[in-house]
């Protein structure tokens, strides 16, 4: 047998080496070296349970464990040589294992397969960076509230249809973002908790012959218990298409916050600043100052939502169980996590620098006549039918129109002629602060359903730490 085929671990039964091109092309190790301590970490458990079973020696498990623990060191310092013609990382790691301490090395394998040794290293993985996205979208929630705080009684215009709606606060604005984030925080924790069970014993597809204890094995390592059935245990890709739905979501609140953030910024809207540090300038025109961090992250919503689709399509063909197209699931994957996580991140870090603009809100809240539904709320009080008040106001409105004045600029007998119920007390209701303070119920816009929300918030954060 030449070098190029006994350097597979799998050679025995080829008698011609594997094509060059096809090395390159069939090989994942450019990518999957990521899972290395993963990989690692299951060795070693996986070693411990063999020997605990009586399978390997004591001796041979403590040879194994240090020579894994050495190869991570290699790679932690860079010096470790990853090899396309061995594949992945799995066989990468294997074989120096081997180089260093001999026959043992050859017996890790003993009881499993690389179909149910990638399963594993994929949660392990994952398990990991769910915990850190969530850590990333509880520091941005926190700094949402902080900035409803600060602006708890700043007046904001509501849009519906970007028409202007009715007047809200910044604070209210700010934790409808936070309800957003949350729930994308519960779905994370129910994806991880799906997630969390342990491929490893499954082997190729149907189990092995070894007298392994597998519930041993998923208790090394964190796992809430191994999987129930080897088919799909190493055919599974779910709890990948459901973190990578998750994120989708998540982008997609992400971008909903980047289009508002964008206009908000506008000269046209002018309702906030955003700090120099998350902006850039144009090469041509010094006076720009564009939003490029909140652009990129909605331009990179698209990426993910791509990926969700990608993977969709990568399994709802498979038979059961392992094929080889199941490696293609790494690289969307991987990348889905990179820049979910540098979203959140970058977001986390940009709201808690954002300068809102008052007076401009407040100038843009009293256009379009936002306190209209307050004129007919305070109708109906008086006994009129909402639909009866509805036309009245809408009237009143088509006369401020004419006159290009607000409501609250109408005099008291200019708006009695729609009503001769309309009283002197109606202009605390058709100011902007008025309109506001009246939504004081749970959930409403009302300064003191707002600060009693953010405590609420704070709390929601400091039971789920």
């Amino acid at each position: 047998m030449s070098d190029a085929i006994s350097a597979k671990p799998w050679a025995g039964r080829f008698n011609a080496p594997t094509d060059a091109f096809v090395e390159a092309f069939t090989a994942s190790v450019e990518f999957d070296r990521r899972l290395y301590p993963y990989d690692i970490q299951g060795s070693i458990a996986h070693a411990t349970m063999l020997a605990r079973q009586g399978i390997l020696t004591d001796a041979e498990r403590d040879a194994i464990v240090a020579g894994l623990e050495r190869v991570r060191a290699q790679i932690d310092a860079g010096a470790f040589q990853w090899s396309i013609r061995l594949e992945d990382v799995h066989m990468n790691i294997e074989s120096a294992l081997t180089a260093d301490i001999g026959e043992a090395g050859k017996k890790l394998h003993t009881g499993r397969s690389r179909n149910d040794q990638v399963a594993t290293d994929v949660r392990l993985w994952l398990r990991d960076e769910i915990d850190t996205i969530r850590a990333e979208i509880v520091r941005l929630q926190t700094a949402l509230l902080d900035l409803a705080e600060r602006e708890a009684e700043t007046i904001l215009p509501g849009f519906t249809h970007l028409q202007v709606a009715q007047p809200i606060t910044v604070g209210h604005h700010m934790l409808a973002w936070f309800e957003m984030l949350e729930r994308d925080r519960e779905r994370l924790a129910d994806c991880r908790r799906r997630l969390n069970v342990m491929p490893l014993g499954a082997a190729a597809l149907a189990g092995t012959t070894y007298p392994i204890d597998r519930a041993y094995t998923a208790e090394l390592l964190g796992f809430d218990r191994p999987a129930e059935n080897s088919l799909d245990a190493v055919s599974d890709r779910d709890f990948a298409i459901e973190f990578t739905a998750d994120a989708a979501i998540l982008m997609m609140h992400l971008s909903r916050f980047s289009e508002e953030l964008i206009l908000w910024s506008s000269a046209q809207f002018g309702f906030i600043e955003l700090s120099d540090s998350f902006c850039t300038g144009s090469s041509i025109m010094p006076q720009k100052k564009n939003p490029d961090v909140p652009e990129l992250v909605r331009g990179k919503s698209g990426r993910i939502f791509g990926h969700l689709m990608g993977l969709l399509t990568l399994m709802k063909s498979q038979p059961l169980a392992y094929n080889k197209d199941n490696q293609e699931d790494k690289e969307p994957l991987f990348d889905t996590v990179d820049n979910l996580k540098g979203s959140v991140k970058v977001y986390a870090d940009m709201m808690a620098h954002v300068t809102c603009k008052r007076e401009r809100m407040r100038a843009a809240a009293k256009q379009g006549f936002s306190t209209a539904t307050d004129l007919a709320d305070y109708l109906v009080r008086r006994g009129i039918p909402f639909r009866d008040a509805h036309e009245i106001v809408g009237k009143a409105v088509a006369l401020g129109v004419r006159e290009g004045r607000d409501l609250a600029d109408l005099t008291l007998d200019e708006l009695r002629q729609f009503s001769a119920l309309i009283a002197d007390d109606v202009f605390s209701v058709l100011t902007l602060e008025g309109s506001v303070a009246a939504r004081d119920h749970f959930g409403g816009t009302a300064p003191a359903q707002v600060r009693a929300a953010i405590a609420r918030g704070r709390q929601r954060l400091a039971d789920h730490a």
